[in-house]
């Protein structure tokens, strides 16, 4: 089992950054591909915005590339995305995720979420 807990989310002005965490306990995370997905309104569908392999290849929704980007420090057991250039439509709630030890999708392990808002 795998518990994520996110943190870092806040209100920032457009064009500012903020940078998120996604901590891991009960098992280490080295293994495991992981994932930040965000939610923007309620009712509205989660979207895949950036994930990391066990190996390290990284991959990013189109609407935040050269924006983003995902990390992970498997000796801290944690995740990070650190998010330049901010928009108000990155405004949502942000979800780490992580699969199971054999690095393989579907992601099963789910954080509570941050919000993050982002005014203009």
């Amino acid at each position: 089992q795998v518990q994520l807990v996110e943190s870092g989310g806040g209100l920032v002005q457009a064009g500012g950054s903020l940078r998120l965490s996604c901590a891991a306990s009960g098992s280490g995370i080295s293994n495991r591909a992981m994932g930040w997905y965000r939610r923007q309104a309620p009712g509205k569908q989660r979207e895949l915005v950036a994930s990391i392999a066990s190996g390290g290849g990284r991959n990013y929704a189109d609407s935040v590339k050269g924006r983003f980007t995902i990390s992970r420090d498997n000796a801290k057991n944690t995740m990070y995305l650190q998010m330049n250039s901010l928009k108000p439509e990155d405004t949502a709630v942000y979800s780490c995720a992580a699969t199971d030890a054999s690095g393989r999708l579907p992601f099963i392990y789910w954080g509570q979420g941050t919000q993050v808002t982002v005014s203009s």
